[in-house]
């Protein structure tokens, strides 16, 4: 009977979670997905302004941030709506429940390699605000509680010369939002194989 009421509990929790980060990169998704006309409207302009004015020294960095942003920030909503790419030869074959164990296997390893981005994205960040320490966390921990002071900006080696910290946020951002969703989508891949609904 205290089994079946746990189950009960994880079940609902895992619900949750599940509805909260697809949620949460559904509507991030969204609004990235216009991003592709920023892009755009970047290379558009380093036409014009190559083809009538002086070129514009900004414009092919800015369009590589902008792709940057779009392809990670879009990754998670990619994940949810299974739009990823996936070997069917024998996949399309098996019935959900193996369908279910083989993505609760696979997704394993998506959460790891994951990990591993996100702890270079971290200290990449990190060094990007001035840290040249081999702690990047308990930097950002620093930064937090007043204990560290951001350094020397790192910024781009080209004539534009931007900061470089705003992408490297942004990718650290968007590896967390995609292990979010993964862990979701292992949620879903757990009550599958129970055979309780999502």
């Amino acid at each position: 009977m205290g089994g079946a009421k746990t189950s009960t509990q994880d079940a609902r929790v895992m619900r949750g979670f599940i509805r909260t980060v697809d949620a949460i990169n559904r509507r991030l998704g969204r609004l990235v997905m216009y991003g592709i006309f920023v892009l755009m409207g970047i290379l558009l302009w380093s036409a014009i302004s190559k083809a009538f004015f002086l070129p514009s020294l900004w414009t092919l960095e800015l369009a590589q941030f902008a792709m940057v942003s779009y392809y990670i920030l879009g990754g998670p909503y990619s994940i949810q709506l299974g739009s990823n790419v996936r070997m069917d030869l024998l996949y399309g074959e098996l019935s959900a429940r193996r369908k279910a164990w083989t993505d609760l296997f696979t997704v394993l390893f998506l959460i790891f390699y994951l990990c591993v981005l996100i702890y270079g994205a971290v200290g990449s960040t990190a060094y990007s605000l001035g840290y040249w320490g081999t702690a990047p966390f308990s930097f950002f921990g620093g930064l937090i509680t007043g204990t560290e002071a951001v350094g020397r900006l790192e910024t781009s080696p080209s004539v534009w010369s931007p900061w470089m910290w705003p992408i490297k946020a942004i990718m650290v951002l968007g590896f967390t939002l995609m292990l979010l969703q993964c862990l979701s989508e292992l949620c879903k891949d757990v009550l599958r194989i129970r055979g309780e609904a999502i």
